[in-house]
Protein backbone atom coordinates (compact mmCIF):
# COMPACT_ATOMS: atom_id res chain seq x y z
CA UNK A 1 0.00 0.00 0.00
CA UNK A 2 1.33 3.42 -0.88
CA UNK A 3 2.17 5.52 2.13
CA UNK A 4 0.48 8.88 2.47
CA UNK A 5 2.87 10.52 4.89
CA UNK A 6 4.60 12.83 2.40
CA UNK A 7 2.72 15.99 1.39
CA UNK A 8 -0.72 16.28 2.95
CA UNK A 9 -4.03 18.12 2.71
CA UNK A 10 -3.76 18.26 6.49
CA UNK A 11 -1.64 21.39 6.06
CA UNK A 12 -4.71 23.21 4.80
CA UNK A 13 -6.39 22.70 8.19
CA UNK A 14 -3.42 23.43 10.48
CA UNK A 15 -4.69 26.87 11.49
CA UNK A 16 -8.32 25.79 11.95
CA UNK A 17 -9.56 26.40 15.50
CA UNK A 18 -11.31 23.49 17.20
CA UNK A 19 -14.75 24.74 18.35
CA UNK A 20 -15.00 22.19 21.18
CA UNK A 21 -14.14 22.60 24.84
CA UNK A 22 -10.75 20.94 25.30
CA UNK A 23 -11.90 18.40 27.89
CA UNK A 24 -14.53 17.05 25.48
CA UNK A 25 -12.13 16.40 22.59
CA UNK A 26 -12.07 12.61 22.38
CA UNK A 27 -11.22 12.73 18.65
CA UNK A 28 -8.68 14.97 16.91
CA UNK A 29 -10.23 17.64 14.70
CA UNK A 30 -7.94 16.73 11.81
CA UNK A 31 -9.09 13.09 12.01
CA UNK A 32 -12.73 14.17 11.86
CA UNK A 33 -12.14 16.39 8.83
CA UNK A 34 -9.96 13.96 6.85
CA UNK A 35 -12.32 11.01 7.44
CA UNK A 36 -15.21 13.23 6.32
CA UNK A 37 -13.49 14.36 3.10
CA UNK A 38 -12.54 10.78 2.19
CA UNK A 39 -16.01 9.48 3.04
CA UNK A 40 -17.75 12.08 0.87
CA UNK A 41 -15.41 11.30 -2.04
CA UNK A 42 -16.41 7.64 -1.62
CA UNK A 43 -20.17 8.27 -1.63
CA UNK A 44 -21.16 9.40 1.88
CA UNK A 45 -24.17 11.72 1.86
CA UNK A 46 -24.97 12.01 5.58
CA UNK A 47 -23.22 12.07 8.95
CA UNK A 48 -24.30 8.45 9.46
CA UNK A 49 -22.71 7.51 6.13
CA UNK A 50 -19.45 9.13 7.23
CA UNK A 51 -19.42 7.10 10.45
CA UNK A 52 -20.14 3.90 8.52
CA UNK A 53 -17.33 4.64 6.06
CA UNK A 54 -14.92 5.22 8.94
CA UNK A 55 -15.88 2.01 10.72
CA UNK A 56 -15.59 -0.03 7.50
CA UNK A 57 -12.10 1.37 6.81
CA UNK A 58 -10.85 1.86 10.36
CA UNK A 59 -7.74 -0.32 10.12
CA UNK A 60 -6.69 1.26 6.82
CA UNK A 61 -7.29 4.79 8.14
CA UNK A 62 -5.11 4.07 11.17
CA UNK A 63 -2.13 3.79 8.84
CA UNK A 64 -2.10 7.59 8.53
CA UNK A 65 -4.51 9.00 11.15
CA UNK A 66 -4.24 8.74 14.94
CA UNK A 67 -7.86 7.75 15.66
CA UNK A 68 -6.90 7.47 19.34
CA UNK A 69 -10.50 6.71 20.34
CA UNK A 70 -11.58 4.98 17.16
CA UNK A 71 -14.07 6.41 14.67
CA UNK A 72 -16.30 9.23 15.97
CA UNK A 73 -20.05 8.64 16.09
CA UNK A 74 -22.28 10.32 13.55
CA UNK A 75 -23.50 12.62 16.36
CA UNK A 76 -19.91 13.75 16.89
CA UNK A 77 -19.40 14.45 13.19
CA UNK A 78 -22.68 16.38 13.16
CA UNK A 79 -21.91 18.41 16.31
CA UNK A 80 -18.36 19.32 15.25
CA UNK A 81 -19.37 20.54 11.78
CA UNK A 82 -22.40 22.35 13.22
CA UNK A 83 -20.06 24.28 15.53
CA UNK A 84 -17.12 24.70 13.12
CA UNK A 85 -16.68 28.31 12.01
CA UNK A 86 -17.91 28.54 8.41
CA UNK A 87 -15.60 31.35 7.34
CA UNK A 88 -12.53 29.65 8.83
CA UNK A 89 -13.36 26.33 7.13
CA UNK A 90 -13.99 28.19 3.89
CA UNK A 91 -10.57 29.85 4.15
CA UNK A 92 -9.04 26.35 4.33
CA UNK A 93 -11.01 25.44 1.22
CA UNK A 94 -9.78 28.52 -0.62
CA UNK A 95 -6.16 27.78 0.33
CA UNK A 96 -6.70 24.38 -1.28
CA UNK A 97 -8.32 25.78 -4.43
CA UNK A 98 -5.72 28.52 -4.86
CA UNK A 99 -3.08 25.81 -5.16
CA UNK A 100 -5.24 24.01 -7.72
CA UNK A 101 -6.09 27.03 -9.87
CA UNK A 102 -2.91 29.07 -9.69
CA UNK A 103 -3.32 32.41 -11.47
CA UNK A 104 -6.79 33.55 -12.56
CA UNK A 105 -5.34 35.83 -15.23
CA UNK A 106 -7.16 35.27 -18.52
CA UNK A 107 -9.56 32.73 -17.01
CA UNK A 108 -13.34 32.69 -16.84
CA UNK A 109 -15.08 32.64 -13.45
CA UNK A 110 -18.85 32.06 -13.36
CA UNK A 111 -20.79 33.10 -10.25
CA UNK A 112 -24.22 31.67 -9.50
CA UNK A 113 -26.37 30.47 -6.61
CA UNK A 114 -27.87 27.14 -5.61
CA UNK A 115 -30.43 26.40 -2.89
CA UNK A 116 -29.89 23.58 -0.35
CA UNK A 117 -33.55 22.60 -0.43
CA UNK A 118 -33.64 20.38 2.67
CA UNK A 119 -31.51 22.59 4.91
CA UNK A 120 -34.41 23.53 7.19
CA UNK A 121 -37.10 21.81 9.24
CA UNK A 122 -40.84 22.30 8.85
CA UNK A 123 -40.96 24.06 12.21
CA UNK A 124 -38.34 26.65 11.27
CA UNK A 125 -39.59 29.99 10.00
CA UNK A 126 -36.74 30.65 7.60
CA UNK A 127 -35.77 29.91 4.04
CA UNK A 128 -33.42 27.04 3.14
CA UNK A 129 -29.75 27.99 2.86
CA UNK A 130 -28.63 29.35 -0.48
CA UNK A 131 -25.02 28.85 -1.63
CA UNK A 132 -23.42 31.37 -4.02
CA UNK A 133 -20.38 29.80 -5.71
CA UNK A 134 -17.55 30.82 -8.01
CA UNK A 135 -16.62 28.29 -10.71
CA UNK A 136 -13.38 28.40 -12.73
CA UNK A 137 -14.26 27.23 -16.23
CA UNK A 138 -10.74 26.35 -17.39
CA UNK A 139 -10.01 24.24 -14.30
CA UNK A 140 -13.55 22.87 -13.88
CA UNK A 141 -13.48 23.37 -10.11
CA UNK A 142 -15.23 25.37 -7.39
CA UNK A 143 -13.13 28.35 -6.31
CA UNK A 144 -15.18 29.51 -3.31
CA UNK A 145 -18.66 29.95 -1.88
CA UNK A 146 -20.79 32.09 0.44
CA UNK A 147 -24.00 31.00 2.15
CA UNK A 148 -27.11 33.20 2.47
CA UNK A 149 -30.56 32.63 3.93
CA UNK A 150 -32.45 33.28 0.70
CA UNK A 151 -31.95 33.47 -3.07
CA UNK A 152 -32.82 37.19 -2.98
CA UNK A 153 -29.72 37.76 -0.85
CA UNK A 154 -27.41 36.87 -3.75
CA UNK A 155 -27.11 40.61 -4.39
CA UNK A 156 -25.31 41.11 -1.06
CA UNK A 157 -23.54 37.73 -1.12
CA UNK A 158 -21.74 38.27 -4.45
CA UNK A 159 -19.62 41.26 -3.28
CA UNK A 160 -18.77 39.33 -0.11
CA UNK A 161 -17.63 36.35 -2.19
CA UNK A 162 -15.58 38.60 -4.48
CA UNK A 163 -13.87 40.14 -1.44
CA UNK A 164 -12.68 36.64 -0.46
CA UNK A 165 -11.25 35.75 -3.87
CA UNK A 166 -8.27 36.79 -5.96
CA UNK A 167 -9.86 37.25 -9.41
CA UNK A 168 -7.28 39.54 -11.00
CA UNK A 169 -7.27 39.29 -14.78
CA UNK A 170 -10.31 37.00 -14.91
CA UNK A 171 -13.62 37.60 -16.67
CA UNK A 172 -16.59 37.28 -14.29
CA UNK A 173 -20.00 36.22 -15.63
CA UNK A 174 -23.19 36.54 -13.58
CA UNK A 175 -26.87 36.17 -14.45
CA UNK A 176 -29.30 39.11 -14.39
CA UNK A 177 -29.71 39.10 -10.59
CA UNK A 178 -26.09 40.26 -10.39
CA UNK A 179 -26.71 43.19 -12.71
CA UNK A 180 -26.20 45.77 -9.96
CA UNK A 181 -23.94 48.82 -10.00
CA UNK A 182 -22.23 47.91 -6.73
CA UNK A 183 -21.43 44.41 -7.99
CA UNK A 184 -19.96 45.78 -11.23
CA UNK A 185 -17.95 48.30 -9.23
CA UNK A 186 -16.62 45.54 -6.95
CA UNK A 187 -15.55 43.37 -9.92
CA UNK A 188 -13.58 46.24 -11.44
CA UNK A 189 -12.11 47.13 -8.04
CA UNK A 190 -10.85 43.53 -7.79
CA UNK A 191 -9.04 43.86 -11.11
CA UNK A 192 -11.34 41.68 -13.20
CA UNK A 193 -13.54 42.13 -16.28
CA UNK A 194 -17.23 41.25 -16.47
CA UNK A 195 -20.03 40.13 -18.76
CA UNK A 196 -23.38 40.40 -16.97
CA UNK A 197 -26.86 39.55 -18.20
CA UNK A 198 -29.37 42.40 -18.53
CA UNK A 199 -33.08 41.72 -17.99
CA UNK A 200 -36.16 43.48 -16.67
CA UNK A 201 -34.79 43.86 -13.14
CA UNK A 202 -32.94 46.81 -14.72
CA UNK A 203 -35.80 47.97 -17.00
CA UNK A 204 -34.27 51.25 -18.22
CA UNK A 205 -30.90 49.68 -19.00
CA UNK A 206 -32.59 46.71 -20.68
CA UNK A 207 -34.69 49.02 -22.85
CA UNK A 208 -31.69 51.15 -23.86
CA UNK A 209 -29.57 48.10 -24.77
CA UNK A 210 -32.43 46.59 -26.77
CA UNK A 211 -33.01 49.91 -28.54
CA UNK A 212 -29.30 50.25 -29.36
CA UNK A 213 -29.29 46.94 -31.25
CA UNK A 214 -32.60 47.75 -32.97
CA UNK A 215 -31.26 51.14 -34.13
CA UNK A 216 -28.03 49.52 -35.35
CA UNK A 217 -30.02 46.98 -37.36
CA UNK A 218 -32.31 49.63 -38.85
CA UNK A 219 -29.33 51.79 -39.81
CA UNK A 220 -27.62 48.70 -41.25
CA UNK A 221 -24.38 49.63 -39.59
CA UNK A 222 -21.31 48.16 -41.19
CA UNK A 223 -19.84 46.56 -38.07
CA UNK A 224 -16.16 45.52 -37.83
CA UNK A 225 -15.59 41.82 -38.41
CA UNK A 226 -14.63 41.22 -34.76
CA UNK A 227 -17.98 42.58 -33.61
CA UNK A 228 -19.97 39.59 -34.87
CA UNK A 229 -19.56 35.85 -34.34
CA UNK A 230 -21.69 32.83 -35.22
CA UNK A 231 -21.48 29.21 -34.11
CA UNK A 232 -23.66 26.15 -34.64
CA UNK A 233 -24.11 22.84 -32.89
CA UNK A 234 -26.00 19.63 -33.58
CA UNK A 235 -26.57 16.99 -30.89
CA UNK A 236 -29.31 14.67 -29.62
CA UNK A 237 -31.66 15.55 -32.46
CA UNK A 238 -31.37 19.28 -31.83
CA UNK A 239 -29.71 21.96 -33.95
CA UNK A 240 -28.70 25.30 -32.48
CA UNK A 241 -27.30 28.45 -34.08
CA UNK A 242 -25.91 31.22 -31.88
CA UNK A 243 -25.21 34.70 -33.26
CA UNK A 244 -23.31 37.15 -31.07
CA UNK A 245 -23.19 40.85 -31.91
CA UNK A 246 -21.37 43.48 -29.89
CA UNK A 247 -21.57 47.29 -30.00
CA UNK A 248 -19.44 49.89 -28.34
CA UNK A 249 -21.30 52.03 -25.81
CA UNK A 250 -20.38 55.43 -27.20
CA UNK A 251 -23.58 57.38 -27.84
CA UNK A 252 -25.77 54.33 -27.17
CA UNK A 253 -26.47 54.64 -23.44
CA UNK A 254 -27.82 57.66 -21.59
CA UNK A 255 -25.75 59.48 -19.00
CA UNK A 256 -27.72 57.89 -16.16
CA UNK A 257 -26.37 54.49 -17.14
CA UNK A 258 -23.17 55.08 -15.20
CA UNK A 259 -22.01 51.47 -15.02
CA UNK A 260 -18.35 51.25 -14.02
CA UNK A 261 -15.99 50.47 -16.93
CA UNK A 262 -18.75 49.36 -19.31
CA UNK A 263 -17.26 49.27 -22.82
CA UNK A 264 -19.65 47.21 -24.91
CA UNK A 265 -23.18 45.87 -25.25
CA UNK A 266 -23.78 42.27 -26.26
CA UNK A 267 -26.73 40.56 -28.00
CA UNK A 268 -26.87 36.76 -28.14
CA UNK A 269 -29.47 35.45 -30.59
CA UNK A 270 -30.20 31.74 -30.32
CA UNK A 271 -32.14 29.71 -32.88
CA UNK A 272 -33.04 26.15 -31.82
CA UNK A 273 -34.65 23.48 -33.96
CA UNK A 274 -35.92 20.27 -32.36
CA UNK A 275 -38.64 17.85 -33.47
CA UNK A 276 -39.31 20.02 -36.52
CA UNK A 277 -40.02 23.12 -34.44
CA UNK A 278 -37.83 26.23 -34.38
CA UNK A 279 -37.69 28.74 -31.53
CA UNK A 280 -35.75 31.97 -31.21
CA UNK A 281 -34.46 33.91 -28.23
CA UNK A 282 -32.38 37.05 -27.76
CA UNK A 283 -30.47 37.84 -24.57
CA UNK A 284 -28.54 40.99 -23.70
CA UNK A 285 -25.39 41.69 -21.68
CA UNK A 286 -23.10 44.52 -20.69
CA UNK A 287 -19.35 44.01 -20.52
CA UNK A 288 -16.15 45.79 -19.52
CA UNK A 289 -14.32 44.15 -22.45
CA UNK A 290 -13.63 46.08 -25.63
CA UNK A 291 -15.88 44.80 -28.45
CA UNK A 292 -14.80 41.22 -29.21
CA UNK A 293 -17.69 38.98 -30.22
CA UNK A 294 -15.76 35.70 -30.22
CA UNK A 295 -14.33 36.25 -26.72
CA UNK A 296 -17.70 37.24 -25.30
CA UNK A 297 -19.45 34.35 -27.04
CA UNK A 298 -17.02 31.99 -25.30
CA UNK A 299 -17.45 33.32 -21.76
CA UNK A 300 -21.22 33.77 -22.03
CA UNK A 301 -21.60 30.23 -23.35
CA UNK A 302 -19.16 29.01 -20.69
CA UNK A 303 -21.28 30.47 -17.88
CA UNK A 304 -23.52 27.42 -18.08
CA UNK A 305 -20.61 25.30 -16.87
CA UNK A 306 -21.47 26.27 -13.31
CA UNK A 307 -24.98 24.88 -13.85
CA UNK A 308 -24.02 21.75 -15.80
CA UNK A 309 -20.74 20.79 -14.16
CA UNK A 310 -21.32 22.01 -10.60
CA UNK A 311 -24.99 22.45 -9.65
CA UNK A 312 -26.34 19.56 -11.72
CA UNK A 313 -23.49 17.27 -10.63
CA UNK A 314 -23.97 18.12 -6.96
CA UNK A 315 -27.64 17.16 -7.26
CA UNK A 316 -27.29 14.08 -9.46
CA UNK A 317 -23.99 12.61 -8.16
CA UNK A 318 -24.03 13.89 -4.55
CA UNK A 319 -27.83 14.14 -4.00
CA UNK A 320 -27.26 17.58 -2.46
CA UNK A 321 -30.89 18.67 -2.68
CA UNK A 322 -31.93 15.87 -0.35
CA UNK A 323 -29.21 16.34 2.25
CA UNK A 324 -30.84 16.86 5.65
CA UNK A 325 -27.92 18.49 7.45
CA UNK A 326 -29.68 21.34 9.24
CA UNK A 327 -28.04 22.18 12.55
CA UNK A 328 -26.33 25.56 12.86
CA UNK A 329 -23.30 25.63 10.52
CA UNK A 330 -23.78 22.03 9.40
CA UNK A 331 -25.43 22.74 6.00
CA UNK A 332 -22.73 25.15 4.82
CA UNK A 333 -19.87 22.99 6.08
CA UNK A 334 -21.30 19.81 4.55
CA UNK A 335 -21.68 21.75 1.30
CA UNK A 336 -17.96 22.55 1.50
CA UNK A 337 -17.15 18.85 2.07
CA UNK A 338 -19.03 18.06 -1.14
CA UNK A 339 -17.07 20.72 -3.00
CA UNK A 340 -13.76 19.42 -1.66
CA UNK A 341 -14.78 16.01 -3.01
CA UNK A 342 -16.04 17.41 -6.33
CA UNK A 343 -12.76 19.26 -6.94
CA UNK A 344 -10.70 16.14 -6.26
CA UNK A 345 -12.88 14.04 -8.56
CA UNK A 346 -12.88 16.67 -11.32
CA UNK A 347 -9.09 16.79 -11.30
CA UNK A 348 -8.72 13.01 -11.60
CA UNK A 349 -7.94 12.00 -15.18
CA UNK A 350 -7.11 8.35 -14.51
CA UNK A 351 -10.76 7.37 -15.02
CA UNK A 352 -13.23 8.41 -17.70
CA UNK A 353 -16.22 7.49 -15.55
CA UNK A 354 -18.85 10.04 -14.49
CA UNK A 355 -18.51 11.72 -11.10
CA UNK A 356 -21.01 9.24 -9.68
CA UNK A 357 -19.00 6.37 -11.18
CA UNK A 358 -15.77 7.75 -9.75
CA UNK A 359 -17.33 7.99 -6.28
CA UNK A 360 -18.45 4.37 -6.46
CA UNK A 361 -15.05 3.19 -7.62
CA UNK A 362 -13.25 5.22 -4.93
CA UNK A 363 -15.39 3.51 -2.29
CA UNK A 364 -14.58 0.05 -3.68
CA UNK A 365 -10.95 0.49 -4.69
CA UNK A 366 -8.51 2.12 -2.25
CA UNK A 367 -5.81 2.22 -4.90
CA UNK A 368 -8.08 4.34 -7.08
CA UNK A 369 -8.99 6.53 -4.07
CA UNK A 370 -5.28 7.23 -3.66
CA UNK A 371 -5.11 8.18 -7.35
CA UNK A 372 -7.94 10.67 -6.77
CA UNK A 373 -6.44 12.37 -3.73
CA UNK A 374 -2.90 12.39 -5.13
CA UNK A 375 -3.75 13.80 -8.56
CA UNK A 376 -1.34 16.63 -9.46
CA UNK A 377 -2.85 20.08 -9.55
CA UNK A 378 -3.38 21.75 -12.90
CA UNK A 379 -1.27 24.82 -12.24
CA UNK A 380 0.89 24.39 -9.19
CA UNK A 381 2.15 20.84 -9.68
CA UNK A 382 1.50 20.36 -5.94
CA UNK A 383 0.29 16.90 -4.95
CA UNK A 384 -2.36 17.37 -2.22
CA UNK A 385 -2.06 13.96 -0.55
CA UNK A 386 -3.88 12.96 2.59
CA UNK A 387 -1.27 12.23 5.24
Amino acid sequence: MRKMQQATICVYFDALDDPRVERTRQHALIDIIVVSVLAVICGAESWGDIEDYGEANKDWLRAFLRLRNGIPSHQTFMRVFAALDVEAFHECFMDFTRDLVGTTDGKHIAIDGKTLRRSFTDGEKRDPRHIVSAWVGENHIVLGQVATDAKSNEITAIPKLLDMLDVRGATITIDAMGCQRKIVEKIVEKGADYAIAVKDNQPTLHKEVESAFAASAIAKEDLPMSWTFQSSEKAHGRAEIRRVTVLDVEGRLSEKQDWTAVHCLVAVETERTANGKTSQECRYYISSHKPDAQLLAKVIRGHWGIENEQHWTLDMAFDEDRCRSRKKNGPENFALLRRFALNFLKLDVSSKRSIRGKRLRAGWDRSYLLDVITSPTIEGKVTPHVG
